[in-house]
C-alpha cells in the first residue's frame, strides 16, 4: 500500500495546505508574513478561491499550466495555491533565468496564462501564441474584483498538481511533474518526523519558492500545521537575512551551504546576528562542508540538519537529525523513504563502496514533461536514480562522494559546464575552453574556466571573461577562476578530459 493511499482518492493540496485550516476553526491564525503585510488563513483561502474563480473566468480549464515569474510574495503564494484550487497546474519559474530560458520553458510547458513580474521578465516577449499575460497587479486587482469560488475543485490526489523546471544532470530544463499527494507525503515525512513542524512555527527560507527546497521551506511544511510562512522577495544577502530574522524571529531556519558560508563571513568581520528565536536549522542544495557546520554550531549553538535532495523527490529524502548530526555526512534516510547504493550492473554495493543512490519514496515525481525516453532513464519501477555517488558507513550514514556526471552545484543550483563553455567561446578571443568544479575557500563548488585563446596576444582579463558570460548567462553561472592555458588535454578522439583539468584545480 502506498502512503498516498491513506489520502481520499479526492484529494485538493491547496484545499489541505490553505482550506482546511478554515474548515477546522483555525482561521485567525498567520499563513504568511512579509515585509509591511501579513495574511492570516482566513484571508489567504478567501484570495485563493477567488483567484481559482478568476482564472475560470479567463478560460482556464482544469489540467492547463499557470505559469509562475513572481518574487516571494503574497501574489505568489495566491496564484500557486489559487491555480491548485482551480484543478489547474502550476508551474513556478526561476526568477535568474534569461528571456531565452523563459520562452523555452513556457513552450515546453504549453503555459494558458503567465503571470509575470515585468522587473523579471517580459512576459509578452517570451510567452508562445494563445498564452495570457498577468503582471501581480493585475492578480490582485482579480482578486479583489472576482466572486470566490464556492470551494476547491476536486482533484484526485493523483492528479497533475505543479511542475518545477530543474536543469538536472543534462543541462536542459525539464519539468518534473508532481501530484498533488506530492507536497503532503514530504510534509508528513521530513515536515512533521523530523522537523516537528508545529502551529507556533515560523519559516523563513534563504531558498526561493521556485526551488523544490524552497517549496517545501516556505509553504507546504509550515501549512500543514498551520504556522506562519515568512517570505522575503530580495536577494539573501548576510545584511537582508540577519534584518529578517531580527524582524520575524522565525523559529525554522532553512539555508545552502553558501549561504552559512557567507553569513559566518559576515559574523566574522562584525555584523550583528541574532539566531536566538530559531529552533532548528536546516541545509540543502549541495554537501555542507563539517567546517562550516562546526563553525556554525560554534557561533549560533545550533547544529545545521544538512540533508539531499532532488526536484524529482520533491524535498529532502536523506537527512541529519536533531542530537544526532554527523558533520560532513547527508545523515540517514527520512522516514518513510528507502535508499539503495548500486554498482554498474545495479547490484547493492557491498560495505563502504562507493556507488550510484537510488531512492524510493511517495513523492517520486510522475514524469519529466515532455521527455519520455529521459523519464525512463532514471525510473526504476518505484525507484528513481539521482545522479549521486555515495557509500553508506557502518553506522548507517550516508557520504556524498560526487556526481555521477559533470554538472555542477552552485549554490545549491545546477550548473551546466557546456552552457558556460558556450557563452565564453562566444568571445572573439576564445579558441576552445572546459568548465570544471572547484571547491572555494569555505569547501564550496563554484565553476573554474580553462581557456584557450586564439593569439595569446589577445588577453582578456579574468574580469572581462567574467563579465562578458554575466552579460549572456544567469549571473550565478560565472566562472569564478578563469585560467589561460595552451591547450586542453584530451583523448584519442577529441573528447576533453575533464578529470585532469579538476586535479589541476585542485592542486
Amino acid at each position: 500500500m502506498r502512503a498516498a493511499d491513506a489520502l481520499p482518492a479526492q484529494f485538493n493540496a491547496a484545499q489541505w495546505f490553505v482550506g482546511r485550516h478554515v474548515a477546522q476553526g483555525n482561521g485567525d491564525r498567520i499563513a504568511l508574513l512579509s515585509d509591511g503585510e501579513q495574511l492570516t488563513y482566513a484571508q489567504l483561502d478567501d484570495a485563493v478561491r477567488r483567484f481559482a474563480a478568476a482564472l475560470e473566468a479567463q478560460g482556464v480549464h482544469r489540467g492547463e499550466r499557470v505559469a509562475i515569474a513572481l518574487p516571494d510574495s503574497r501574489a505568489w503564494s495566491v496564484a500557486f495555491w489559487g491555480a491548485l484550487a482551480a484543478g489547474a497546474v502550476a508551474v513556478p519559474l526561476n526568477t535568474l533565468l534569461t528571456p531565452d530560458d523563459y520562452r523555452a520553458i513556457l513552450a515546453d510547458c504549453d503555459a494558458r496564462l503567465a503571470i509575470a513580474d515585468p522587473a523579471i521578465v517580459d512576459g509578452a516577449a517570451v510567452a508562445p501564441p494563445g498564452c495570457i499575460i498577468w503582471d501581480a497587479a493585475h492578480l490582485l486587482e482579480q482578486v479583489e474584483c472576482t466572486t470566490p469560488r464556492a470551494d476547491y475543485q476536486q482533484t484526485h490526489r493523483d492528479s497533475f498538481a505543479f511542475f518545477l523546471y530543474s536543469s538536472g544532470t543534462t543541462g536542459e530544463p525539464k519539468g518534473v511533474v508532481h501530484l498533488h499527494h506530492d507536497p503532503w507525503i514530504c510534509a508528513r515525512t521530513y515536515g512533521e518526523r523530523v522537523l516537528g513542524v508545529r502551529p507556533g512555527d515560523r519559516a523563513f527560507s534563504i531558498a526561493k519558492l521556485f526551488f523544490a527546497y524552497g517549496l517545501g521551506n516556505a509553504q507546504y511544511f509550515p501549512m500543514d500545521a498551520g504556522a506562519a510562512c515568512i517570505l522575503f522577495a530580495g536577494r539573501p544577502t548576510p545584511p537582508a537575512v540577519f534584518e529578517q530574522v531580527a524582524r520575524h524571529r522565525p523559529t525554522l531556519f532553512f539555508g545552502v551551504p553558501t549561504a552559512y558560508a557567507q553569513m559566518l563571513a559576515a559574523m566574522d568581520a562584525g555584523a550583528e546576528a541574532d539566531f536566538s528565536s530559531v529552533r532548528a536549522c536546516v541545509s540543502a542544495g549541495e554537501s555542507l562542508p563539517a567546517p562550516i557546520f562546526e563553525r556554525w554550531k560554534e557561533r549560533t549553538g545550533l547544529e545545521i540538519l544538512d540533508g539531499i535532495g532532488s526536484t524529482e523527490i520533491c524535498h529532502i529524502f536523506l537527512t541529519n537529525e536533531f542530537g544526532a548530526c554527523r558533520a560532513g555526512s547527508s545523515g540517514k534516510p527520512v522516514p518513510g523513504y528507502r535508499v539503495r547504493i548500486v554498482d554498474e550492473e545495479g547490484h547493492d554495493v557491498e560495505g563502504e563502496d562507493i556507488g550510484d543512490l537510488l531512492v524510493e519514496g511517495d513523492s517520486t515525481m510522475a514524469l519529466y514533461w515532455n521527455k519520455h525516453e529521459r523519464t525512463k532513464a532514471v525510473l526504476e519501477g518505484s525507484w528513481i536514480r539521482t545522479g549521486d555517488k555515495y557509500r553508506r558507513d557502518a553506522d548507517g550514514y550516508y557520504w556524498h562522494a560526487g556526481r555521477s556526471d559533470d554538472m555542477l552545484k552552485v549554490g545549491g543550483i545546477w550548473v551546466s559546464p557546456v552552457e558556460v563553455e558556450a557563452a565564453l567561446t562566444a568571445h572573439e578571443a576564445v579558441l576552445e575552453c572546459a568548465v570544471v568544479g572547484r571547491e572555494d575557500r569555505d569547501g564550496l563548488i563554484k565553476p573554474h574556466a580553462y581557456v584557450v585563446l586564439k593569439s595569446p596576444k589577445q588577453a582578456p582579463t579574468e574580469s572581462e571573461f567574467q563579465h562578458f558570460v554575466k552579460e549572456r548567462l544567469a549571473p550565478y553561472k560565472y566562472p569564478r577562476w578563469v585560467t589561460i592555458v595552451d591547450g586542453l588535454p584530451k583523448t584519442a578522439t577529441g573528447k576533453i578530459q575533464r578529470f585532469q583539468l579538476r586535479e589541476r584545480s585542485r592542486a
